[in-house]
Parts: structure tokens; C-alpha cells; sequence
């Protein structure tokens, strides 16, 4: 949660300044009404400000343009996908500009032959996955929003979902990119190929940087041959210390599987309210396990994935014969989000990571801050990374409750830090995580990231104050 003190109210646009824009952009590209500029201030972490105006980018050409017309003027600038992030990262705090990236939605080239696609940063997710699922390809950064969510949104916060624990997230599938830092000037990153070490790799750094080192207007995508079928798993085990040593014992021998997900015995218990589930009595965790690769295989790496998944904790495994069945297994994931909405609408999400190995004592130790701090908290995700969605379920119209959440949410933070975690796997830091950051980075390192911040953007216009504490940089 945000505790920083109130930014200042940004200077009004001058005439002058509209009018500029106005001729730069076009004026079907800009809206200044703040009716037309509402719906653009806010993103899914129900942080909310209002922009000053609100342009649609179009080409490169008119993005250099603009982030030099906002230099100039000492205007913030911020770019905005779909909207779908969860803390605050595209919410314009500081006032200044939204820059909307959704009618940049041209997926510009597919070359099956070299594995590689050309988009725009406006493309959804899953428009690209059709296109290129024609093909017989896939781009593994699955995020749950994928029907909403746009490429540039997962470039920005390096969003990944469940097939990372195989496939890697979009740092590890993007080849190149082209951007706008913050003088307007363009700069064209990475390779065609993947292999290439020539200068430093700043696409890797571009990508999760939330838009405040540079503006993505294309990208390079580097893309998966579809395999040929795959193979659904359910275990449910007694505790969670069983379900992690089964997710330490699966990462730990040599087929890896293309999803591995968790759900502690709170998730259960809620998800047992609101849907009938065949579970058997007493489990205290479940994994959703999916094995994928060629046919000739794909039975016998279903078994070694089994068989380390067997402990002594193990109550049940059950493995689906058919797409029914597929779907009855994967039931219980999907019932919870509903349920979750259901209960506690404004609920905390967070999205920390620890080593697999301290997985069951990351579990354990929310589960006594649950306790101790008498707040809820539910506990799923992408087991086989370590990356686990802490859900605090509290109403932010109630002080006393909010203030017994927040005070939570900073216990659990530095829990995941003593476990050798990170504040964040695919959600970003934004505003709502930045005033933690310097508990995981320390002072030389948060100065040159801000050396880095002024090399791309000398006067600080690109997503002013996020993503660190807010004075540690620009």
C-alpha cells in the first residue's frame, strides 16, 4: 500500500501547450474533457487520478514527437495499455498525459520459419495466440488476462502467468524491441536471432521497467512450437509442507511441467463454500499439475512427473482421460476467483516469490500472520516458480479493518524477504509497492538505477515516481 506523502497538484497545461499537441497528435488522437480523460486514470488496484489529456499513440514517429513536446514542457507522461495491472503502475498520479497504446494493435509480421513475430504494443494477448496458434506456435507469457491484456502490458511488467515455470516470462521470449526513451529519440534493441552479444541487453532491461526508461512501439517475439498434447494431473495432500516438498521434488528431477499451480487449505475451504468439488476429505493442499510434449512421450513423462509428486502427505493423484475430465479437474482453480470476488470484492492481491524450497514456509508463516493479525488470507499460484498470489480479504471503506490489512501486508513482506523472496513476480511495482522496494535493493543499488533512470530520461517525464521509492529517483 502507498504510504508516501500526497504529490503535489501538477501546473494546469498551458494554451499554448494544448494547441501544440493538438497540431502534433491530430485532434481525433487527444481528448482534454475530463469526462473523455475519467476512464483513463485508473488501472485493477482501484487507484485512481485523474489525466490532464489523453492521446492515442499511432506510430513511433508521433510517440518521439510527443515525449519531446512533454520534455520541453516538463510534462509527465504516462503510457497506459489495457488498464488490467493491479498497482497503480499506469496511474498518472502526477497529472500530465496518458499515452494509450490500444489503437496500436497491428500485428506487423509472422515468420514461422524463423520463430518469430512482429507486433505492436496494443495487440491483446490472446489475438496474438490465435494468430500464431493458426501456425502451429504459441508465446508463452500466459497471464490470466490474456482476453484483456495487451503485449505492451506484458512487456511492461514482464507478465508471464502459469507456462513460465517451463517457458520463461517475456524477458526470456522477446528477441528485440523498438522504443522512445525519454528524449524522443528512437532506439531499436536485441537481435532477429537467438543468440547475439553485441552491447549491452537492453531489451531485458526495458522490459519490467514500467514504462519509465522508454516507450515500446514494437516488438520482436520470439514464439514455441505448439506441442503435440499434454496431460492433466490433480494431487491433494493433508498439508502444505506435503504439497511443497512434492513441487521442490517435481522441479528437482529432469521433465519440467508446463504448469504447476498451488491452493492452500484457506483457498480450498472458500472454494468448497460456493462449489461442489470432488476433493477428498481432509486435504490441506492441491496442486494442478499439466505435463506437455510429443505424443510418443508424453505418457511416460506423466509418470516421472507422478511419481515425484508421491509422498507420504499424498492423499490423492488423479490424472484426466479425457477433455471432461480436464475440465473437472481444473474446476477447483476456477472457481476460486469468483469465489474470492464474491466475498471480499476489494480484497489485496499481492504476487511474491520465494525460493521453491520455502515454499511450505511461506505458507506457514501467513497462516500465523493470518492468526496473530486476525485477517484472512488466501494463498494460491504458480507453485513450480515460487510465486504466490497473497490475498489479504479486507474492505478498504472499513478504516479499522484496512488499517489491520495494511499493517498485514508490511509483516508479509518482510517475511517473503527473510525467506531470500522478491515483492514481486509479474504484477509490477507501480505505486502500491514502491515505498517497500528499498527493503529488497539497497542504497548503491537504487543509485545507479537512478543513473540509469536519467541516461533515458533526463528530465524525469516517463511514469514519474514509480516503481521506486519516491526519493530515490527522478
Amino acid at each position: 500500500m502507498n504510504t508516501s506523502p500526497p504529490v503535489p497538484d501538477p501546473p494546469d497545461l498551458s494554451r499554448g501547450f494544448l494547441s501544440r499537441l493538438a497540431q502534433l497528435v491530430g485532434p481525433e488522437n487527444l481528448r482534454t474533457d475530463p469526462a473523455d480523460c475519467w476512464a483513463y486514470g485508473y488501472d485493477n488496484s482501484r487507484l485512481h487520478a485523474l489525466p490532464q489529456a489523453v492521446v492515442f499513440a499511432t506510430d513511433a514517429d508521433q510517440i518521439a514527437g510527443l515525449v519531446r513536446l512533454c520534455a520541453e514542457a516538463g510534462v509527465a507522461l504516462v503510457a497506459r495499455g489495457r488498464g488490467t495491472g493491479t498497482t497503480g503502475a499506469t496511474v498518472p498520479d502526477r497529472g500530465g498525459i496518458v499515452l494509450s497504446f490500444e489503437r496500436m494493435q497491428r500485428i506487423i509480421r509472422i515468420a514461422p520459419e524463423d520463430r518469430l513475430a512482429v507486433v505492436e504494443p496494443g495487440v491483446i494477448n490472446e489475438q496474438l495466440q490465435d494468430a500464431i496458434g493458426a501456425l502451429g506456435f504459441f508465446w508463452p507469457p500466459d497471464p490470466t488476462s490474456a482476453a484483456s491484456c495487451t503485449i505492451g502490458g506484458n512487456l511492461a511488467y514482464n507478465s508471464a502467468g502459469p507456462r513460465a515455470v517451463k517457458y520463461g516470462t517475456p524477458r526470456e521470449n522477446t528477441l528485440g524491441l523498438v522504443a522512445v526513451d525519454g528524449r524522443g529519440e528512437r532506439l531499436r534493441t536485441g537481435v532477429l536471432t537467438t543468440k547475439g552479444v553485441v552491447g549491452y541487453d537492453l531489451t531485458r532491461l526495458i522490459i519490467g521497467s514500467e514504462g519509465t526508461l522508454a516507450l515500446i512501439t514494437e516488438a520482436t517475439l520470439k514464439l514455441t512450437p505448439r506441442p503435440e498434447t499434454k496431460q492433466t494431473l490433480r494431487a491433494a495432500y493433508a498439508d502444505i509442507h506435503a504439497a511443497a516438498a512434492a513441487v521442490s521434488a517435481i522441479m528437482a528431477q529432469p521433465i519440467v511441467p508446463c504448469a504447476l499451480e498451488l491452493m492452500d487449505a484457506a483457498a480450498i475451504d472458500m472454494v468448497q463454500r460456493y462449489a461442489g468439488l470432488d476433493l477428498p476429505h481432509g486435504v490441506g493442499a492441491l496442486l494442478m499439475i499439466e505435463v506437455d510434449g510429443p505424443l510418443a512421450c508424453i505418457d511416460q513423462a506423466s509418470r516421472a512427473v507422478s511419481a515425484a509428486a508421491r509422498n507420504n502427505g499424498l492423499l490423492e493423484l488423479r490424472r484426466a482421460e479425457s477433455r471432461e475430465e480436464v475440465a473437472a479437474l481444473w474446476k477447483t482453480r476456477k472457481a476460486l476467483s469468483p469465489a474470492l470476488r464474491h466475498i471480499a470484492p476489494k480484497k489485496i492481491n499481492e504476487d511474491v516469490v520465494v525460493p521453491v524450497s520455502q515454499m511450505g514456509a511461506l505458507i506457514e508463516g501467513l497462516e500465523q500472520l493470518s492468526r496473530e493479525r486476525g485477517v484472512r488470507i488466501v494463498n494460491f499460484g504458480h507453485a513450480g516458480n515460487g510465486n504466490i498470489h497473497v490475498n489479504l480479504l479486507t474492505d478498504p471503506d472499513d478504516a479499522e479493518a484496512f488499517a489491520q490489512a495494511t499493517a498485514c501486508l508490511d509483516a508479509v513482506f518482510q517475511l517473503v524477504l527473510e525467506l531470500g523472496g522478491t515483492l514481486s513476480g509479474e504484477h509490477g511495482v507501480g505505486i502500491a509497492k514502491r515505498d517497500f522496494v528499498a527493503r529488497e535493493l539497497d542504497a548503491a543499488t537504487l543509485t545507479l538505477m537512478a543513473d540509469l533512470k536519467r541516461q533515458f530520461d533526463p528530465k524525469g517525464i516517463l511514469n514519474p515516481g514509480k516503481g521506486f521509492p519516491q526519493n530515490s529517483l527522478p
